[in-house]
């Protein structure tokens, strides 16, 4: 099954391949060679969105219609030529994650039949303070990707007045990602804090569309800017990971010039490395920037300050927080009262 092992050449590495033959995609037929294959086609793009970052591994192992799971701790036996770092879950416990630094660490983790790479928005020198501010811009029942589209464009008029500058990607589904390259100067609770004062500017000013309600039940038809991505240990799927849907979507680097026009279905494991080969990478210019939080921080304390708008609820997992509300769905709080 899946025929014999191959030898890949990822970037002057030999990484072996084996099941080369075994299908992942049953509805365009695409195996596990296509899915490693796509990923050295666009293998700048997806190393600079992986570099140095502690990542999770989206795992496959009998393809998409099959079950998955995510991996967080690299195994022992894997390449020292891999780097790994400690990182902390809010439970307290720790885990060692893989930090790629090449295209062939990419390989080897597709050889595991990993098709989503979720990387820390952390690099490993400092694990404890983000550089990158990720804004999930999530679709909600009765909206789709072009409400999503609608959102992102008032999204970029917000962190322009706030000094700030998003590059925008499909997550391969119907939603929108905004990633800003931030100084590492906050930890996980302050860009948290930016990223919901951040939304709630949005939701002000286009509050039919857009919600930071946390709770189903409250958010309606609208966008929801899920904050909560921005949590200690919640990562969103990076650029050029490869989505668990029948037609091998990828999540797409766009120019803001392309955001109006295109839609996800243009962008699989089969077109993609022919726009990669056209444009390259175009968010490869996201390293040399660095923006300052302070604006949006400034606006969380006027927020709070004017409007009694304090913290929002955390995850169900996660720990009781410092100031955070009742973590409480409000229809089961009202009817304790």
């Amino acid at each position: 099954m899946g025929g014999k092992a191959v030898e890949l050449d990822a970037g002057g590495r030999a990484v072996r391949l084996s099941s080369p033959d075994k299908v992942v995609f049953p509805e365009p037929g695409f195996t596990k060679l296509d899915v490693a294959r796509y990923f050295l086609a666009v293998g700048d793009g997806i190393v600079r969105a992986l570099r140095d970052r502690p990542t999770t591994l989206q795992r496959f192992p009998d393809g998409v219609t099959g079950d998955f799971f995510y991996q967080k701790r690299i195994p022992k036996t894997h390449p020292d030529w891999i780097p790994t770092a400690t990182i902390a879950f809010p439970s307290g416990r720790t885990a060692e994650e893989m930090c790629p630094t090449e295209v062939a660490a990419v390989i080897w983790a597709a050889q595991f039949n990993t098709l989503t790479f979720h990387p820390w928005p952390v690099r490993r020198e400092d694990t404890d303070h983000p550089d990158e501010l990720r804004i999930d811009l999530d679709p909600q029942p009765g909206t789709d990707y072009g409400d999503a589209v609608r959102a992102a464009q008032e999204l970029r008029a917000v962190l322009d007045e706030f000094g700030l500058r998003g590059w925008p990607k499909t997550s391969g589904g119907r939603g929108i990602h905004v990633f800003v390259p931030i100084e590492p100067r906050w930890d996980f609770t302050g860009v948290r804090r930016a990223a919901i004062a951040c939304g709630r500017e949005l939701e002000r000013r286009m509050p039919d569309a857009v919600t930071t309600a946390w709770w189903k039940e409250e958010r309606g038809e609208r966008i929801f800017v899920d904050y909560n991505q921005t949590a200690r240990d919640r990562t969103i799927a990076s650029a050029y990971s490869v989505r668990p849907r029948p037609n091998a979507p990828v999540s797409a680097p766009l120019r803001w010039d392309e955001v109006d026009d295109a839609v996800p279905e243009d962008f699989d494991i089969g077109t993609m490395p022919e726009r990669f080969a056209q444009v390259g990478d175009v968010h490869a210019d996201m390293e040399q920037h660095a923006f300052s939080l302070e604006a949006l921080l400034d606006l969380a304390a006027r927020d709070e300050r004017d409007h009694d708008l304090g913290d929002l609820p955390y995850p169900p997992e996660y720990p009781k927080m410092p100031g955070e509300p009742k973590r409480v769905q409000p229809s089961r709080a009202k009817h304790e009262e």
